[in-house]
């Protein structure tokens, strides 16, 4: 048996680790099994590299080393917990994934998306989630909230507004180029709205 594999993606402040949990919420009570995982991060390895992206200075990092970084903290996190959850017939929930690094670095950053798509193959031999979820709302909307978490891990945040538009176009890019993949959900609406939307965006993959 095989698990479903999905993605949360959109920019700071969206909403996407209160949506996840509530997705495992509503999975585990239809007697799912559910790991839940976040990127960059989600295996020992792959935490290790989390601290070097989102701390920081602004400018610890050229586009491409953060590219470079992210992937190398995606084929550990792959390797070591996705792939084997999948596999033992789990619901694998992660909060960002590849389509992140297209939108940060690709358009964000202004790298290109081809080039990190070409990555994107190449690195993690283009796997791709079974749905992902990008909640979209305005730049300063998400913005307000990120930074209202004061969690330390701001050096995103503090990239400027021009930059943050940059990356949800770039989302907004991902959702119209793979329709069949994407749901493309206003995230400006209260968490239960949100979440309605979210599981009919699921329904044709929930038990």
């Amino acid at each position: 048996m095989t698990g479903r594999f999905i993605t949360f993606e959109g920019g700071e402040g969206a909403g996407k680790s209160t949506q996840g949990g509530r997705l495992a919420a509503r999975l585990k009570g239809l007697g799912e099994t559910v790991v839940s995982t976040r990127e960059p991060g989600g295996s020992p390895g792959a935490e290790a590299i989390r601290g070097l992206l989102v701390e920081g200075g602004t400018d610890r990092w050229s586009p491409m080393a953060e590219t470079l970084l992210n992937f190398a903290a995606r084929q550990d996190h792959l390797r070591k917990t996705i792939k084997p959850a999948l596999n033992g017939g789990a619901w694998v929930l992660c909060d960002r994934f590849a389509d992140s690094t297209v939108a940060y670095q690709g358009h964000g950053h202004r790298m290109g998306a081809k080039v990190v798509e070409d990555l994107w193959d190449f690195v993690i031999e283009g796997f791709k989630p079974d749905r992902t979820i990008i909640l979209d709302l305005p730049v300063e909307v998400g913005l307000a909230r990120a930074m209202a978490r004061g969690d330390g891990e701001d050096r995103y945040e503090r990239m400027g507004r021009d930059f943050h538009e940059r990356i949800r176009q770039g989302f907004l890019d991902i959702a119209a180029k793979h329709p069949n993949r994407c749901r493309l959900i206003d995230a400006t609406g209260t968490e239960d709205q949100v979440e309605t939307a979210i599981m009919a965006a699921l329904d044709d993959l929930l038990p």
